[in-house]
């Protein structure tokens, strides 16, 4: 009698991975092998800052190269499983705008800040330390998590979705404090993050609406702090805002929602944000549905399998 097999349904998790997420873990594997074989590909592809002005495309490849092989893991399978629940909800075309813009926004920040800091400590390790990775893309997903099934609950974690950009960023934080590598990961982490919030708050063009970008107070910059910390970081976020992305006010028909007589409707802010999210919602219970529909016919099919050998 030959023994029944497992249930399909923890198999099915790793299935229906869009055919962009396969290319590009393609991309994210190929890149480290090519590193590994050709360690001086590094200087090249990685965002080395002495090198950046005449290597000036390694600010959009440094993204795509992974040193170390569990970096490559970690991204190929964040990017799998993240990109299935991101890419049918924003569709392949935003999909890989987002991933280019974050990316390329990541590393020039990386850039800046590298100068700066060597120009404050004169300590040359900022200028040739190679940095690359898709780590600030992987923030910049979590971030897009946030905001399309916000109060969706993990159970693993036991947190809800809204706070895993906050908590990959307060756990790499702590981490760096124990490592001596952090300056390699960390500012791109940290820039990530907030580059995908402002892709995803100002710029991203929804075609169902012909807004772009997320108004509602429910993604608002202080939404990544604790409730007690908001009233402090409200202020300086409005300043900053004005600073690098205009007065929305100025824009009501363009930004805010739906206007009558020059004046926002009650509400109107949030209804793209809802819309958003109910999709997301969507999305997550049909991939749900189908598992277990898939659990429960491989189940069958097994204990068909099993009462005939029998």
């Amino acid at each position: 009698m030959s023994s029944p097999q497992p249930p399909g349904g923890t198999m099915s998790i790793y299935t229906g991975f869009t055919r962009l997420c396969k290319g590009l873990a393609v991309v994210l594997i190929g890149g480290h092998i090519v590193v590994q074989i050709l360690p001086t590909a590094v200087s090249y592809l990685a965002l080395i800052p002495a090198k950046t002005i005449p290597f000036a495309w390694n600010l959009i490849t440094a993204g795509y190269i992974e040193q170390s092989i569990i970096g490559v893991v970690i991204s190929t399978v964040g990017l799998l499983f993240i990109g299935k629940l991101l890419e049918p909800i924003w569709g392949s075309r935003e999909f890989l705008k987002f991933i280019f813009v974050v990316n390329f926004l990541t590393s020039v920040c990386v850039f800046i800040t590298a100068i700066s800091l060597y120009y404050v400590t004169r300590q040359e390790l900022y200028l040739y330390l190679p940095i690359s990775g898709f780590q600030g893309v992987l923030s910049g997903f979590l971030v897009g998590i946030k905001q399309i099934i916000p109060d969706q609950e993990l159970s693993l974690l036991r947190i809800k979705a809204k706070w895993l950009p906050s908590l990959a960023l307060l756990v790499s934080i702590v981490v760096s404090f124990f490592t001596t590598e952090s300056a390699s990961y960390l500012p791109t982490i940290i820039f990530g993050t907030y580059m995908g919030w402002i892709y995803l708050r100002y710029w991203q063009r929804k075609p169902e609406t012909k807004l772009r970008g997320d108004p509602s107070d429910e993604f608002a910059f202080s939404t990544f702090f604790p409730e007690f910390l908001r009233r402090i970081i409200d202020p300086v976020a409005t300043i900053f805002e004005r600073m690098f992305c205009g007065r929305r006010s100025e824009t009501p028909d363009q930004t805010r929602g739906y206007t009558l007589g020059g004046a926002s409707l009650p509400g109107s802010d949030s209804i793209d944000a809802s819309r958003r999210r109910e999709r997301g919602a969507r999305a997550l219970e049909e991939r749900l549905a189908e598992r277990l529909a898939a659990a429960a016919a491989r189940t069958d099919e097994t204990r068909r399998d099993a009462s005939e050998n029998v």
